[in-house]
């Protein structure tokens, strides 16, 4: 089609990506013509101002690496990412969810650890953590041999394939869960920390005058043959960001239960007051388990 005037356009690119021969991408493709064209059109940018968005494109690229993912970090910083898992989870968002954001830090080969044992891999100052997770099916029945992945960040806010002083797959830990569908482990307790504002997503924070902080949390990825791969976080309690969530990621499921102790008998030797104790529970669907992509190596 030769264009005529500027109204041509939208149908001509239609016309072109109709020729699709996947039904389902032809949809996507359509969809996101038309509505690419219609936000031109209400926002009408300059030609540098389209010049700049490109760039700030093309810069999110360029910082994406084996262990940053600028693009994962973009899609949560601006709603998307929660916006996605809750419209395939918990009934198309109409109830409450146990899944949540994979976040940009998950690698998919964390150690196999003992039920009960550490997660805490080299000296990592902070008050201890004892987690216990029960993973339920949707009739309430433990589920015995699910793999559960847990990561976190370190009490000084950084995973540690961000921290030089922190050794490789610090934090990290892989737990089957027994006949009662039950893990334990020993962590430290998180904080809360600042995404990565060092690169295009940091610009657009600052210039929305947005905090860059999640509150502290735990991600936990549960997985067996038979369920559907659940993909959450359990946040701190009483966390200051709580209700501004960078990447709007806390739903009220979400919110756990950090309980402090400052008396009575410690659950290790080594350990001083305060120290925290968690229990939380999940439940787990009847589907595909299929683990997500790693977006970091």
């Amino acid at each position: 089609m030769i264009i005529e005037k500027e109204a041509d356009v939208t149908s001509a690119v239609l016309e072109a990506v109709d020729g699709c021969g996947d039904a389902r991408l032809r949809e996507i493709a359509g969809a996101f013509v038309r509505h690419m064209h219609a936000f031109i059109r209400e926002v009408r940018p300059t030609e540098a101002e389209f010049e700049l968005g490109v760039e700030f494109l093309n810069r999110i690229g360029r910082a994406t690496d084996d262990a940053r993912n600028e693009g994962i970090l973009f899609s949560d910083a601006i709603g998307v990412s929660t916006l996605v898992c809750l419209i395939n989870n918990g009934a198309g968002g109409a109830t409450e969810t146990d899944a949540a954001l994979l976040g940009p830090f998950w690698r998919m080969h964390s150690p196999p650890t003992a039920n009960g044992g550490s997660i805490v891999r080299c000296p990592t100052p902070g008050a201890a953590l004892f987690a216990e997770f029960a993973v339920a099916d949707a009739a309430g029945r433990p589920v015995e041999g699910a793999e559960v992945d847990v990561w976190q960040a370190s009490p000084a806010g950084f995973y540690e394939n961000q921290d030089s002083e922190q050794a490789d797959m610090n934090l990290r830990g892989k737990f089957t869960t027994d006949a009662q569908g039950r893990i334990a482990f020993r962590s430290v307790k998180p904080a809360g920390y600042p995404v990565p504002t060092d690169g295009p997503v940091g610009d657009m924070l600052r210039v929305q005058n947005r905090h860059p902080y999640r509150p502290a949390h735990l991600h936990v990825l549960i997985h067996k043959p038979g369920f559907r791969t659940l993909v959450t976080q359990v946040f701190v309690d009483g966390d200051e960001h709580l209700e501004t969530d960078v990447v709007f990621g806390v739903t009220r499921s979400l919110v756990g239960d950090f309980r402090r102790h400052e008396t009575g008998a410690p659950p290790a030797a080594d350990v001083a007051a305060p120290w925290f104790t968690l229990a939380h529970r999940f439940v787990i669907e009847p589907g595909e388990a299929k683990l997500p992509r790693p977006p970091i190596k």
